[in-house]
């Protein structure tokens, strides 16, 4: 596939190909001239490349440059296709490819943000991560920012939000509402009942991870960073940087730590369906499912605190294997909870594959087409409901995924049910792949020391198939026994900008179930709104203010 994708691009680009070489088994990096980068992405996509995430990243004190990588999977073959560029600091412009790939536009939108790049022609250049009333020119993403800058606010925050189409009004959902478990706001644009657009704005509660993982901590310190990423898929970001930092290492861990990975990632993806489950159901006002999908869920809690010491963030995963192995006593632990689950979850499914009301509330419901699907990138059962046959553990086999069997069941409905189904489906696949992880787990070590640093400088990319999709993890090496950049893209990414889409024309009443039917995952708050309650105006409040103002004691009158 090399020599190929090489072929094509010096024929086409000739002199803006800098150079075309593999990073490593299985991905490719191109590096091209600015000019050429929209060019080289539509020769990529030419060949089955499906766009995944852009990574931005500082390289001022080497050249004077911010760089830029466009990653795709080539899913038919095993491969990463890396695309690499860069714009001198003193003019930061780099052609847009959203115009071509829509899932491109918050990647880019983020660098705009984060890193002051410019890209013209992009179709909708608005703030994405950084608040309304952050300063010009200071980018978090740049070396010369610290990781715990406090910038100073406006006493006014508004959100910038698009017109709402002629006829409809605006309805606020969030940034705290009962339908949404976590911080985030949409404006919903309804004609009557009917839902005739919105605008998403969010990013309210953005921890800086990347940041702070790239200035303060050490490699095998990010795994337990990573973890918190997400409060359910937290083996998911372990094993995902863990794997793209040996990747880059060259290091081969153990076979063994390989099996135990495998099963942890699976244990994780029937607790995150339960949940997903339990939640659907409550948010379609049924909850018999809400309470007998978390009744099963809580033997899977009770086994992960017995396997690990913790019922979430398990602290498994670490550069080189585990942290801890499988003994024979838990193993048949294992087994007998995931046969009690398996009976306890047949019983469930009888249940709601019939019911007339989840039908109707499920059918129909969320649709947009296989071809809207792939333009918008979509990932996991969210995909695979709109009939795109996609997952990483089959396409890019990780871990033991290469010794398991288990099917990847794929639906056209392309709405709310088929999402329902598949996660279903996937819970009945997930326990298959323990047994078999059980049954076939090899001996030896389960954990290998470094001995050598890890060189640095070296890109690598890993995709993990979390329960909600795929997860991608892309880490330059650095110095200092830390990443230089760590760039992650949870599948919530992707799948988020579809929303409105999954919107248009539905029922008003249908947004909790079709925004909880990508299952959106978005971090703890860290600021809070303020209201005026005799003068109606609103103000933002960090979290040292909101601190102090615990801490003051009352005026006595």
């Amino acid at each position: 596939m090399r020599k190929e994708l090489e072929a094509r691009l010096k024929a086409q680009l000739q002199d803006d190909v800098i150079c075309v070489e593999k990073s490593d088994e299985r991905t490719i990096m191109v590096d091209v001239k600015r000019e050429s980068v929209r060019e080289a992405s539509q020769i990529v996509t030419d060949i089955e490349g499906r766009y995944l995430c852009s990574i931005g990243y500082d390289n001022i004190d080497r050249d004077g440059s911010i760089g830029l990588v466009h990653t795709y999977s080539v899913d038919s073959a095993d491969r990463f296709i890396c695309v690499r560029t860069s714009a001198p600091e003193s003019d930061p412009r780099i052609e847009s490819i959203t115009p071509d790939l829509p899932s491109a536009g918050w990647s880019e939108r983020e660098y705009m943000d984060l890193l002051g790049l410019q890209f013209p022609n992009h179709p909708k250049p608005k703030k994405l991560v950084l608040a309304d009333d952050w300063p010009d020119g200071i980018y978090p993403m740049r070396k010369d920012v610290p990781h715990d800058l406090v910038p100073p606010g406006a006493e006014d925050v508004a959100y910038r939000l698009d017109e709402a189409p002629p006829g409809t009004k605006i309805v606020p959902i969030g940034p705290f509402h009962p339908s949404l478990h976590e911080p985030e706001h949409f404006a919903v644009y309804v004609d009557g009942e009917t839902i005739k657009g919105c605008d998403y704005r969010g990013f309210m509660t953005h921890r800086g991870i990347e940041k702070l993982c790239q200035t303060q901590v050490s490699y095998n310190e990010v795994p337990f960073i990573a973890e918190r990423i997400c409060g359910i898929c937290g083996s998911v970001h372990a094993t995902a940087f863990s794997q793209a930092v040996e990747s880059a290492g060259g290091i081969q861990i153990p076979r063994r730590a390989e099996f135990i990975r495998t099963l942890m990632l699976e244990i994780e993806r029937i607790h995150s369906n339960l949940l997903w489950l339990g939640v659907a159901g409550h948010l379609i006002g049924f909850d018999t499912v809400f309470m007998q999908a978390w009744r099963v869920r809580e033997q899977i809690m009770w086994l992960c605190e017995r396997l690990t010491g913790n019922r979430k963030t398990y602290g498994m995963i670490l550069i080189g294997g585990v942290r801890k192995d499988i003994t024979p006593e838990i193993a048949d632990d294992i087994r007998a909870v995931i046969k009690k689950i398996e009976e306890e979850l047949l019983v469930i499914h009888r249940a709601i594959e019939k019911d007339s009301s989840i039908h109707k509330r499920t059918k129909g419901v969320g649709t947009i087409t296989k071809e809207e699907a792939i333009a918008w990138g979509l990932v996991g059962p969210v995909a695979r409901a709109r009939g795109v046959d996609i997952d990483a553990r089959r396409d890019h086999p990780y871990a033991a995924y290469d010794e398991v069997k288990f099917e990847v069941p794929v639906l056209d409905s392309c709405d709310v049910w088929a999402t329902l189904v598949i996660r279903v489906i996937e819970t009945f696949e997930a326990i298959k792949i323990i047994r078999q992880c059980l049954d076939k787990m090899p001996g030896g070590e389960y954990f290998v020391e470094l001995k050598d640093k890890i060189p640095p400088l070296r890109h690598a990319i890993t995709a993990i198939e979390a329960p909600r999709g795929e997860s991608i993890h892309y880490v330059i090496t650095g110095e200092d026994n830390r990443p230089e950049r760590w760039r992650v893209r949870a599948p919530t990414y992707p799948n988020l900008q579809a929303v409105p889409l999954m919107l248009l024309n539905e029922q008003f009443a249908d947004f909790p179930i079709v925004m909880g039917s990508i299952d959106p995952c978005f971090s703890c708050t860290d600021r809070v709104a303020v209201i005026d309650l005799k003068s109606g105006k609103s103000s933002s409040m960090s979290k040292s203010e909101l601190e102090r103002l615990s801490r003051k004691i009352p005026e006595r009158a």
